[in-house]
């Protein structure tokens, strides 16, 4: 296998472990955050020898899963996040209604 390949399959399973985090005790809760992952990797070269290659990612915390023991796990979303994701889906909409 050469680098390229192995470092491509390293950033990815990184990047995959992290949608999920450690489970946190929290008065009596036991919370899991999610976030959504997303990560690249590319890279190129010359017959000669010469290149280069580069990584990157993109964390966003989308909430936690909380329950008690014995109870059912339910989704909190993180406000922030969703204040920053409806806001261009609804001025969409508002612009779209606008013309009609």
């Amino acid at each position: 296998m050469n680098i390229l390949a192995e470092l491509a399959e390293t950033f990815r399973s990184t990047a995959v472990s992290k949608a999920y985090g450690e489970p946190v005790q929290v008065g009596g809760e036991t919370l899991v955050p999610v976030a959504l992952v997303q990560a690249g990797f590319g890279g190129g070269g010359e017959a000669d020898g010469d290149g280069g290659g580069g990584a990157g990612g993109l964390v966003v915390p989308l909430g936690v899963y909380a329950g008690r023991e014995g109870g059912p796990a339910e989704f909190r979303p993180n406000p922030i996040t969703l204040v920053a994701v409806l806001t261009p889906i609804v001025w969409i909409l508002v612009r779209g209604l606008r013309k009609r």
